[in-house]
């Protein structure tokens, strides 16, 4: 049984640590919710794609084009009597606005419709940070902000229920804090629900302006009112009374950075913790503020809804500025904002590097990226619009300028060439496969329907990849499994456009077809030229089999081949290969093709590493464990890793919190933050946990027993160093992860971080030599090595190495994951 549908299966009251998605998704199943539907955006996918894709025989769950389209399934459920949630990020919001607002009108007795809205305010991966409750509010609408894991589990049920009994649909608005965080939950009961009973004609649903206008009335003077009732005596809405003298109405993430700050200053607030924002319970918000003899602050994600709401009552509240910049609350702001700033640790004379996030090391879109790049410089292209998604990336290789919204490039071209019609053989368009199916062919249609000149570039990587490679039109099937019938090219053509066809891994085809396209606009026509190659997270493990090699003899040292991460040059200007090479997944190597004397090759195997090869133990197939009760373990313990996406921070944060769920910490609390979003193509990750006397996967500056950075310069990352306690260890890897692009010189050197981090107790280790050695050629086991290190160090050794090795098998339980990990937790016991 996979692991999804024994959760959605096992008995109620079990603990468990699960991501805030993941949780959500469960509690869908064993609430009984009929069917979800949606569309990839972080941090909102890993409800379908990790959750609910698992158990497709408990609940109908599909992915749609677009949010638009899943909104409008979802709605089609709700009409049949059908309880359906419908996941999305806030942009997508936006995008399903029409569908959203006309939906939200309807007064009969119908299934559940509820919206999954996950909000990234940081952002990680969002390109705005607009508040979407004033837009819901108008639409009168109720907002259900979820507090913490075990709250988001049981959302779907919560949120159903309103729906239902409200005849109104229901937006469930969660923070990507929770989202992407790890927590204590304890499993609901299983239910089912019933279909609900849909009477009225079909008639019924229906937006002309006569039946628009009867319902608005309706909802006004009826729904409304009968929700701002509920909303006042709701349990969601809880007064968690203090001594009375500092008051703090907070909702939704900021519940618990509020609490985290409490329990750590030792302070008797009193706090109002909203669970419902829209309507807001007004009436319960005067009888708080009229009770606090002192300052009465709000602490909540976005702009100042929730604060200018009760302004507006006449309530005076300390909160933000209007010209306050802060979207997202932590422990640290928040307990500023009380009147206990804390002390920040600067460090002087030296910065870690820039990382800005870059495509994969053997992804089928950098020579294309690379041959913009290059007749950008020629003058061959002035401008270069870029869309959502994977494509974005390119603009960290000067191969896309603008970028604004999903499917908008082609639009932003068009606009661009009207207003100029000399730049229409001067300028490109670029998106996505998933992005076009999505709405860009929108545009496509609307360019040929204007007849207007240019070119289209469509990334043909078969999967919406920038959100992990989820399924859409142009994969080789669905999420059910069933063979798509959609062909882009063929599409494209029918609709009028002219298509050519290029590999990504073919240089001169792209160049060619680059080249045909413009002079085609120069003669006043549309061309879609589409560049074809799998999304590389998506091809078979064989093909990453091969290695690449360089004749020293014959290479000119010129550079040309340094366009990805997965190959340096060393000082003499010698290129060598890393473990981030992919050697292209078996395609024709990129780096190759930029070499002009074809110095670069294809390695044959020879004796000396195939007599090389590390043959490792196996691992043991059942560990006993030592009893919890004998163990002497802290009453709170925190960690922060932090490094450069790829390199396995996260994965370190899931065995941290098996490893303390394991140990017992289930009777307190076990928690875990992490960086997702764009930040992990190569850009800087962090990773947090703690477990007992926990609250907030955010920790508070210093509160860390210990900072793991697998890259060492990623550990002068401002605000890391803040989270250590005082007597706290620095674990520092002996790594060095060089942007691509970057000159080794402004690497800072092994002597300036040590002398920053003087006064620190630091132990250096090498974990990615370690993993090498093991025979892992791509270096990813290096934290698990590190684990293994990390195990031999105070107060970490209090838990047996039985534990240790069950955390990882329950993260990763596949034999070969298992022996190759087992085996590097041994060796990095070895190096303290």
């Amino acid at each position: 049984m996979n692991p999804i549908k024994k959760l959605c299966t096992s008995e109620a009251g079990k603990a468990t640590v699960l991501q805030g998605n993941i949780a959500f998704a469960v509690g869908c199943v064993r609430s009984g919710i009929h069917a979800v539907d949606g569309y990839p955006g972080t941090p909102s996918t890993e409800v379908i794609d990790k959750g609910l894709s698992n158990v497709q025989d408990l609940i109908e769950v599909g992915w749609s084009v677009s949010e638009a389209t899943a909104v409008a399934v979802a709605h089609g459920h709700s009409m049949a009597g059908n309880d359906c949630v419908v996941t999305m990020k806030i942009p997508g919001l936006f995008q399903a606005g029409d569908l959203l607002t006309s939906s939200a009108f309807f007064t009969e007795e119908r299934g559940a419709l509820v919206y999954y809205v996950a909000a990234d305010f940081t952002p990680s991966s969002t390109q705005h940070l607009v508040d979407p409750r004033p837009l819901i509010r108008s639409s009168f609408i109720p907002v259900f902000e979820p507090r913490n894991h075990q709250e988001l589990h049981i959302a779907s049920e919560i949120a159903a229920n309103i729906s239902r009994e409200y005849r109104t649909p229901c937006v469930i608005l969660v923070s990507g804090t929770l989202c992407h965080s790890e927590g204590l939950v304890r499993l609901t009961e299983q239910k089912t629900r019933e279909r609900a009973a849909v009477t009225v004609p079909l008639s019924e649903f229906n937006t002309l302006p006569v039946v628009a206008r009867k319902n608005y009335d309706l909802v006004v003077t009826e729904r409304w009112p009968a929700l701002k009732t509920m909303a006042e005596q709701s349990p969601l809405n809880v007064w968690e009374k203090g001594a009375g003298k500092v008051g703090i109405i907070t909702c939704g993430a900021g519940d618990i950075m509020v609490r985290e700050v409490r329990q750590s200053l030792g302070k008797d607030f009193d706090i109002l913790s909203l669970g419902l924002t829209v309507p807001l319970p007004m009436e319960r918000i005067r009888e708080f503020h009229a009770a606090i003899d002192g300052p009465v602050y709000v602490v909540e994600d976005g702009y100042r809804y929730l604060q200018e709401a009760i302004e507006r009552e006449g309530l005076a509240v300390v909160g933000k500025a209007e010209t306050d910049t802060r979207t997202e609350w932590d422990p640290a702001s928040v307990s500023a904002l009380l009147g206990y700033p804390l002390e920040e640790t600067l460090v002087h004379g030296v910065e870690p590097l820039k990382r800005p996030p870059m495509i994969c090391a053997g992804c089928p879109y950098r020579l294309f990226g690379e041959t913009v790049r290059q007749m950008k410089k020629k003058g061959e292209i002035e401008a270069s619009f870029g869309d959502i998604g994977c494509n974005t990336l390119l603009h960290f290789m000067d191969a896309v300028d603008t970028g604004l919204a999903m499917g908008a490039s082609e639009g932003n071209r068009m606009g661009y060439v009207l207003a100029n019609p000399d730049k229409a053989a001067k300028c490109i368009s670029v998106l996505g496969d998933g992005t076009e199916c999505h709405s860009g062919l929108d545009a496509t249609r609307n360019t040929l329907f204007r007849n207007v000149p240019g070119v289209k570039v469509i990334l043909d990587n078969n999967w919406t990849a920038m959100t992990g490679g989820q399924p859409g039109p142009t994969s080789p099937v669905n999420l059910a499994g069933h063979e798509n019938s959609f062909d882009l090219q063929k599409t494209l053509a029918a609709h009028g456009a002219q298509v050519i066809e290029a590999s990504g891994y073919d240089r001169k085809a792209i160049r060619r077809g680059l080249t045909e396209a413009l002079a085609n606009a120069e003669k006043g026509e549309f061309t879609t030229l589409v560049v074809t190659g799998s999304c590389i997270r998506k091809v078979p493990k064989s093909a990453y089999g091969t290695k690449m090699t360089v004749n020293a003899d014959i290479c000119k040292r010129c550079g040309l081949c340094q366009i990805c991460p997965g190959i340096q040059a060393d000082k003499d200007g010698l290129p060598s290969f890393n473990n981030l090479c992919t050697g292209c997944v078996s395609q024709a190597a990129a780096c190759a093709q930029m070499c002009p004397v074809k110095a670069i090759s294809v390695a044959e195997p020879s004796e000396t590493e195939t007599s090389a090869r590390v043959t490792l133990p196996d691992a043991p197939e059942t560990l006993i464990l030592p009893e919890k009760s004998a163990l002497s373990l802290p009453e709170r313990l925190a960690v922060a890793i932090r490094g450069v996406g790829g390199q396995g921070n996260l994965f370190f944060g899931r065995v941290l919190t098996q490893l303390a769920f394991l140990a017992g910490y289930d009777d307190t609390n076990v928690v875990k933050g992490e960086t997702h979003g764009m930040a992990q193509m190569g850009g800087p990750v962090v990773s947090t946990f703690s477990c007992g006397a926990a609250i907030s996967p955010t920790l508070l500056p210093g509160t860390a027993d210990c900072l793991v950075s697998m890259e060492k310069s990623e550990v002068l990352r401002p605000g890391f160093l803040n989270t250590l306690r005082p007597g706290g260890m620095v674990l520092l890897a002996d790594t060095e992860v060089l942007p691509h692009g970057v000159d080794e010189a402004m690497y800072p050197s092994t002597e300036a971080i040590t002398d920053a981090l003087a006064g620190y107790n630091v132990v250096i280790v090498d974990v990615l030599k370690a993993a090498l050695e093991l025979g892992d050629a791509t270096g990813r086991i290096a934290n698990v090595v590190m684990m293994g290190a990390l195990s031999t160090l105070s107060p970490f050794d209090a838990f047996p190495e039985e534990f240790w090795f069950q955390a990882l098998k329950n993260v990763s339980p596949k034999p070969a994951i298992w022996n190759a990990n087992y085996a590097a937790f041994n060796a990095g016991k070895k190096l303290l």
